[in-house]
């Protein structure tokens, strides 16, 4: 064939093409750039805008939650100075003895429920109880006395908090007054402080009615036991009564601890700067707007993020891993065109949505299916409440599931085409490929994909909000799975449903604004984790 040469016109053409990149070329050179160094400066200025960003909100955060320690030392050292630690022992001693009442009352439904199943009428059951009526009345009364003087008590010692309240809210009246020019109102508004050591003496003269009371208390409950030891339960009932019993006895013996805390007990004792920390990071309460003392624990709402977030991860990864497994290695090109789609999809769902979804629907077919008899043998079943940490942890999986599925699906496509064929060639099925070449080779970005999903699910706020109960205590693990399907309450959730009630700059503001530290750490922990598992995966692949 005969070689063919451009004509005139295209070489032409050609030419005028070159002078005007040329051209540009040179305009970007006058202004010292190339479009290289264009290109680049303009990505460099959006990762440099994101840093920026990010430093911006941390920088937001520590501002506004800085002051919450130094907010809270002075809340527990008001605790102790005006004596609510000191009545505090009493008050634990009353609520334990509510608890092991609260037991007793239940174990009675227990054994009543028991007799309806066998036949008997209500009059029948209640005549069968009569026995153990006489120790459950005769144990619940036994604290009167004791509750009467912590009464007493309590109200003496917020008489002196509200002394101390009284006294801050008149320095802070006097303060505002200078800084508007006004001195000469300001003198005439006198500030009284308390006089924390002679207010608490007067407190602690009602120690010697206590211990005479505690004596008492002990004696009655002894009688109340041997009242309660002449078998009022049947089998399989008479165990937990025998529990009951061995508690109660325990708790007879803690008595003498009590007692010795609170002759130990002075309000002048000092309390160090760090237990303000300490009480925030490990403190077991979340609670606000007291009239006693507002306690600021966070344990109680990290655990319940944790477990909603391992309900979520129990369910997400193995659907997202092996959705990720099919596609990739299995399906046909039609169905991956329709199954990859439809994933992707969950995440343009509103949150909101999948929320009102588990109120109205989830979380009643979930109660629903725990009240089928045959089901009452699994630990926790009926479920008391129908939103709890398992109907919040199933929507949570269904959101994270398309971030692990894409995820791990790119994993799974970036090994080497070559890994497969080696084996495909020593004779392997494709299930054994799956297995042993492909999961291990990508074992680093399924574990990377995990973790973001992690960190997908522990941040979100309207399904927890909406679907975990809401309830500020740490499960009764003590329950097993039970625990499971219990209601509970989250960082995030606590952010959205309280910020917008508190008074800025006081220290439950400040408390929330420490609880977004702490996710916000853990979420930049979690990212960072996953990325260095991404560069050591891409390393080991390379």
């Amino acid at each position: 064939m005969p070689a063919t040469y451009p004509d005139s016109a295209q070489l032409k053409g050609r030419d005028r093409k070159i002078s005007e990149a040329l051209l540009n070329k040179k305009r970007f050179r006058v202004l010292g750039l190339t479009p290289d160094d264009v290109i680049k400066y303009f990505f460099q200025g959006n990762a440099a805008v994101a840093i920026l960003v990010l430093v911006l909100i941390m920088v937001f955060l520590l501002r506004e939650g800085a002051g919450f320690f130094g907010q809270n030392l002075r809340n527990l050292r008001i605790y102790r100075l005006a004596g609510l630690e000191y009545v505090d022992f009493i008050k634990r001693e009353v609520e334990a003895h509510t608890e092991l009442t609260r037991a007793a009352n239940a174990l009675r439904m227990r054994q009543f429920d028991a007799y309806l199943k066998e036949g008997k009428t209500i009059e029948e059951a209640n005549e069968a109880l009569a026995q153990y009526d006489l120790f459950a009345t005769a144990f619940g009364d036994t604290v009167n006395e004791v509750r009467s003087i912590a009464s007493d008590m309590t109200e003496a010692a917020v008489a002196i908090k509200e002394k101390e309240q009284i006294y801050r809210d008149t320095l802070e009246q006097k303060a505002m007054l200078l800084r508007a020019g006004r001195s000469a109102e300001a003198e005439a508004v006198v500030a009284s402080s308390v006089d924390f050591k002679s207010e608490v003496e007067a407190l602690k003269a009602m120690q010697p009615a206590f211990l005479a009371a505690n004596v008492e208390f002990a004696s009655k409950i002894k009688a109340a036991l041997a009242l309660g030891g002449r078998e009022p339960l049947q089998a399989p009932y008479m165990g937990p009564f025998n529990q009951l019993k061995k508690h109660a006895e325990t708790y007879l013996n803690s008595f003498a601890s009590v007692e010795a805390q609170m002759a130990r007990w002075t309000n002048d004792q000092p309390i160090p700067w760090y237990e303000s920390v300490t009480a925030f990071l490990f403190g077991r309460e979340w609670l606000t707007a007291s009239f006693w003392q507002d306690w600021y624990g966070v344990i109680p709402l990290f655990v319940g993020s944790l477990l909603v977030s391992a309900i979520a991860l129990a369910i997400a990864v193995p659907l997202g891993v092996a959705g990720a497994i099919y596609v990739s290695e299995i399906a046909s090109a039609a169905e991956k065109g329709i199954i990859k789609p439809y994933i992707e999809f969950i995440s343009a769902i509103p949150s909101v949505v999948l929320g009102f979804f588990g109120v109205a629907v989830l979380g009643q077919c979930l109660r629903a299916v725990s009240q089928t008899p045959w089901l009452s043998w699994f630990p926790g079943f009926p479920m008391s409440e129908r939103l709890n940490s398992l109907t919040a942890g199933c929507l949570l999986a269904f959101m994270a599931i398309p971030t692990i599925f894409s995820l791990a699906e790119d994993a799974l496509n970036n090994v080497p085409r070559h890994f497969k064929e080696a084996s495909y060639a020593l004779g392997a099925t494709r299930f054994q490929t799956i297995v042993r070449i492909l999961m291990p080779a990508s074992l680093s970005g399924i574990i990377s994909a995990i973790l973001l999903g992690f960190g997908r699910v522990i941040g979100e706020t309207m399904v927890v909000l909406l679907c975990a109960g809401n309830r500020i205590a740490i499960p009764d693990f003590t329950q097993g799975i039970g625990a499971f399907f219990q209601p509970v309450h989250t960082m995030t959730g606590i952010i959205a449903q309280e910020m917008g009630e508190v008074v800025p700059g006081s220290i439950h503001y400040r408390a929330l604004f420490m609880v977004g530290i702490v996710l916000f750490i853990i979420a930049l922990g979690v990212n960072f984790l996953a990325q260095r598992i991404v560069k050591r995966y891409r390393i080991s692949i390379g």
